[in-house]
């Protein structure tokens, strides 16, 4: 298999040449394994570690990454630079981030046109998605169940402004060329969404084959984790295409940028407010609370936005109190260190 094939293009070969100088082989990171990446390259697949080096700064590869592995030794040295990065916050109380895939051109957000249907947590995802540098497609499976199709385009319109959206059955094959063009040799798609959406009956489509096993939904119509880890497959296109796990919690690490493309209509309206810092709350000359006295702006629409703002304060506030400790504790070890060997 040759590097092109894998995604592999002049961003990657530029940031690699140093390495290549040293006799280093470059490779993509197709699967995760425990403590174990599964790597391709042009002399095929191979089972690495990452060094010591890499163990000692938490530099941890993911889905999707180019890595710098040695000639003779299955070990990972280095991580390329990443082009796109998909990431959350960890589930769970810890203040680390999960990346859930990297060097991504487009995601394919999926959603069922089932109970699954969500506006709120549609916009959600589309931050994370914004957010990673990739492109998002919304896609909506499952329309052989859903007598109201044009009225859930509708609803998703308002508030996916831009984002291309397909209707597909994956179970019935229905639509599904038009994913291909987002499918092009060498180009990275990764398919996201919560359980039970058809992501894994997607995969097994494209692939055409049995790739991922499908399970049905639970009796209260939520989705079970069809899909356990995260695996980069190169379809019959030429394209690549990673299937993540279902999210259970969507909770943002970064998601500035994000916020303000999923948002853009809001963020639009706050630069014609007439003072800068504007709240929109009680300020003469809101642009934004004019919008939502006339009806052009959702009053849900609006207060998602304000939820999410908040949530993404939040995160940074414990990211610095965390950041913060790890610095304290750094310092603390070294002057323990010079009082045991002052000369030292």
């Amino acid at each position: 298999m040759n590097l092109e094939s894998l995604g592999w293009n002049h961003f990657f070969a530029d940031n690699f040449s140093a390495y290549q100088e040293q006799g280093y082989t470059a490779g993509r990171v197709i699967q995760q394994q425990k403590n174990r990446y599964i790597i391709s390259s042009q002399s095929g697949e191979i089972s690495a570690e990452i060094s010591g080096r890499m163990h000692y700064q938490n530099s941890f590869p993911a889905v999707g990454d180019w890595v710098v592995i040695g000639e003779k030794q299955a070990k990972i040295y280095d991580i390329l630079p990443r082009k796109s990065k998909l990431s959350r916050k960890i589930a769970g109380t810890q203040t680390d981030e999960q990346i859930i895939a990297t060097n991504i051109d487009t995601i394919f957000l999926v959603s069922g046109l089932d109970r699954d249907f969500n506006l709120r947590r549609i916009e959600r995802y589309l931050v994370l998605i914004w957010e990673s540098g990739a492109t998002p497609v919304i896609i909506l499976n499952k329309a052989d169940l859903c007598p109201n199709l044009e009225q859930y385009q509708a609803e998703l319109e308002t508030i996916a402004l831009g984002v291309p959206i397909i209707c597909i059955s994956a179970l019935n094959k229905q639509g599904l060329e038009a994913l291909l063009p987002y499918l092009e040799f060498g180009k990275t798609v990764a398919l996201i969404g919560s359980s039970g959406v058809g992501k894994s009956t997607i995969t097994n489509q494209l692939a055409q084959q049995e790739m991922q096993a499908v399970n049905s939904l639970r009796k209260d119509a939520r989705g079970r984790h069809t899909t356990t880890h995260r695996e980069l497959i190169v379809l019959p296109s030429g394209g690549l295409l990673i299937d993540t796990p279902g999210m259970r919690e969507i909770q943002f690490w970064q998601g500035e940028e994000g916020l303000q493309e999923t948002f853009s209509d809001i963020d639009k309206l706050a630069r014609l407010c007439r003072f800068r810092d504007c709240q929109h709350d009680t300020e003469p000359g809101c642009a934004v609370q004019q919008a939502l006295l006339e009806g052009t702006l959702s009053q849900h629409r609006f207060a998602s936005y304000q939820k999410l703002q908040q949530e993404l304060a939040y995160a940074h506030q414990r990211q610095n109190k965390k950041a913060a400790l790890v610095e304290k504790e750094k310092w603390k070890k070294i002057h323990k260190a010079l009082r045991k060997n002052p000369k030292g």
